[in-house]
């Protein structure tokens, strides 16, 4: 039994303990051949799976696909061999695409050189100073716009080569760039426009009736061979950038605009800010799929070391990849080793095929990143969010417009002051409620909560009960997720006590959404006890509502205990 947020724990551990990396920590525990094996068959999937998308990531950009190649084999190698995750899956990823082509359009090569240098820095800076434990406390509305912002630009970065429209460069802004379609929309190919169709479509059908194939090596394969055969009139990488030079990574450094600093900090800010969030956000997804826990200080001094690792060879910004470290587990990945095996097959298959990627068709690319900005951009999160209080939805649509009109970095900043504004707020309605509450009312109050003390000695077996007290908002509504890990016996009735709960926000209804489902899939059934009328009608409106088979809900701890004894 406990209570959130005070958490009871053992004694602290020195504090090198928290930058060991995961693979010092997983050879000495003992590494054999099977793990090997798991980690060479892991790692090649996840290989196959990166090679198109560091290279269509890359262009997307603003840069030539090598860099993704190699921003993927360098930050790749080091984000698993330094990190405090054990299956994480680091290279770069569509989260950067509009920051990094916005820094390449007015600063050029060389100040993204020296944006990721200097977010490299902020990272292990803010690993030693171990923020990582405050990352996990973004507002899911802010998470969610600018994902979803994001996946926005991206959509419209690639319009270009989805029509093979005949213009210049793309412009950064959003204006000038949608400006400028409109003005060469008549000029389109149809060629291009047909291939990208087709690549979406066989893309589609692909990972719905074959999920387990690499369906963007395959479609990117069959794309290419079709346009080279057919010699259809549609730009390719070769036409545009030339070969990829089949060399390995070496140290490139052009010449960076260190007086232009101050001008690039906010870009390197916000290069270390999706950096740090997002390695985080994989990690958390990857232990409940390993049932395992990473080091978060450690993961982001890792991220640090990579990223400017990446910038002294000429490559991207990198961090954590969800879906790459998704196909890491799935594949069977067993340590970090996987991921650095996935670098070296990266390498391989450069130094073996580039002279043949010149040959891939920039629509079929194209067709690629709309699905990657499909996925990104959570549907279903971001309606499941417009439900929500009033509050959380300004948040959510305020840093979505922000994203796709304005800025990111100036979408992060506001939706941050936002949503700590909108916490103030709550807060002060929070005390104000429980300062009128009469002397009367608490004594009942603090005796039910004896009563409650000695029921609590007698749950059935199977059954365990855990309370929550004070707001569930998206500062500790992470906190939920540790739960369940605290019980050795997955129980059969789990009894969530909310009567101390007077209020609870998105994000908390996001966590509770996530606890459910986890209890679903181990066939526990939920109760929530003593439910207030705020958390009630929001947990109403989010859709969250009792089934009497896996959730129900009591007016009390006495009614919940009758629940629990009769399932």
């Amino acid at each position: 039994m406990g209570r959130l947020p005070m958490l009871v724990g053992s004694a602290p551990s020195p504090a090198w303990r928290l930058y060991v990396p995961k693979l010092i920590t997983v050879l000495r525990r003992g590494y054999g051949i099977d793990d090997l094996r798991h980690d060479l068959i892991a790692g090649l999937t996840v290989a196959i799976v990166a090679l198109p998308l560091a290279m269509a990531l890359a262009i997307a950009s603003g840069t030539t696909p090598d860099r993704g190649l190699h921003t993927a084999i360098i930050a790749g190698f080091l984000i698993s061999a330094l990190g405090g995750s054990r299956v994480q899956i680091g290279g770069p990823t569509a989260a950067f695409v509009p920051v990094v082509f916005s820094v390449i359009g007015h600063f050029g090569y060389g100040g993204l050189i020296l944006c990721t240098l200097l977010a490299g820095l902020m990272l292990v800076v803010a690993g030693l100073l171990r923020i990582g434990t405050l990352m996990k406390y973004m507002p899911q509305p802010v998470i969610t716009g600018f994902t979803a912002g994001i996946a926005v630009s991206i959509f419209l970065s690639q319009v270009k080569d989805l029509l093979g429209l005949r213009m210049g460069a793309v412009p950064a802004e959003f204006l000038s760039r949608v400006t400028a379609y409109a003005e060469h929309l008549h000029d389109f190919n149809a060629w291009a426009l047909l291939l990208a169709g087709g690549t979406l479509a066989a893309l589609v059908v692909i990972r719905r009736v074959r999920p387990a194939w690499p369906s963007f090596l395959i479609v990117l394969t069959g794309a290419t061979i079709m346009c080279t055969l057919g010699t259809m009139p549609v730009e390719t990488i070769g036409s545009r950038f030339g070969t990829i030079p089949a060399v390995l990574p070496h140290l490139s450094m052009p010449r960076i605009p260190f007086e232009r600093t101050r001008e690039l900090f906010p870009s390197a800010f916000t290069i270390a800010f999706l950096a740090g969030v997002e390695s985080l956000l994989s990690a958390v997804v990857a232990d409940g799929m390993i049932a395992g826990r990473h080091r978060s200080n450690c993961e982001l001094v890792a991220q640090g070391i990579a990223n400017i690792t990446s910038a002294l060879f000429g490559g991207l910004p990198a961090t954590g990849a969800l879906a790459r470290t998704a196909t890491n587990v799935r594949a069977g990945a067993r340590s970090p080793i996987a991921g650095m095996l996935h670098a070296l097959f990266l390498l391989l298959f450069m130094l073996l095929l580039a002279r043949y990627m010149r040959f891939i068709p920039l629509a079929a690319l194209a067709a690629v990143l709309l699905i990657v900005a499909w996925n990104m951009a959570e549907i279903e999160s971001f309606r499941h969010l417009i439900q929500g209080p009033i509050g959380d939805r300004a948040v959510l649509l305020l840093t979505f417009v922000l994203t796709v009109v304005v800025d990111l970095t100036v979408a992060i900043e506001v939706g941050l002051v936002l949503a700590a504004f909108l916490f103030m707020h709550r807060m002060s309605e929070v005390v104000a409620v429980r300062s009128n509450v009469s002397l009367l009312e608490e004594d009942v109050a603090d005796n039910e909560s004896r009563r409650d003390a000695e029921q609590r000695d007698q749950l059935p077996t199977g059954v365990e009960a855990y309370q929550v007290s004070g707001p569930l908002f998206f500062a500790v509504a992470n906190r939920l997720d540790d739960v369940l890990n605290q019980f050795p016996k997955q129980p059969r009735v789990f009894i969530l006590r909310l009567r101390l709960v007077p209020m609870i926000d998105a994000s908390g209804v996001a966590a509770l959404r996530q606890l459910l489902s986890r209890c679903a899939a181990h066939g526990t059934t939920v109760i929530l006890s003593g439910l207030q009328e705020q958390p009630r009608s929001i947990l109403r409106q989010m859709g969250i509502v009792p089934d009497d088979s896996r959730l129900c809900v009591a007016e009390n701890f006495n009614q919940a205990l009758e629940i629990a004894r009769r399932l």
